[in-house]
C-alpha cells in the first residue's frame, strides 16, 4: 500500500520511498524529511478538491504532499 491511498487518521509505518526515475529528488527529498523505514505516519487532512494535498503527519511533524508525492512512499497498516 502507498501513503496516498492510507484512510485519514489511521495509523501506519513508512516501508520505503520508491525512486520514480533513476535519480528521483522527491523520492531523495521525502527520505531527508523523515520518511525512512520504521516511521509513525498518518495522514490528518485531505485537501478540498480531488483529495489534494493531503496533509501527512511522520513523528511530531506534519507536511503538505500532492499525492504523486505521497504515492512514492510504501507503508504498511500498524497494528
Amino acid at each position: 500500500m502507498n501513503l496516498s491511498e492510507l484512510p485519514p487518521f489511521t495509523s501506519a509505518v513508512v516501508d520505503q520511498v520508491t525512486n520514480v526515475e533513476s535519480d528521483d529528488p522527491i523520492a531523495k527529498r521525502l527520505r531527508e524529511l523523515g520518511f525512512v523505514s520504521g516511521e509513525p505516519v498518518r495522514i490528518v487532512a485531505r485537501g478540498p478538491i480531488g483529495a489534494d494535498p493531503l496533509l501527512v503527519q511522520i513523528g511530531f511533524t506534519r507536511f503538505a504532499l500532492r499525492r504523486s508525492e505521497a504515492q512514492r512512499v510504501s507503508i504498511h497498516l500498524d497494528n
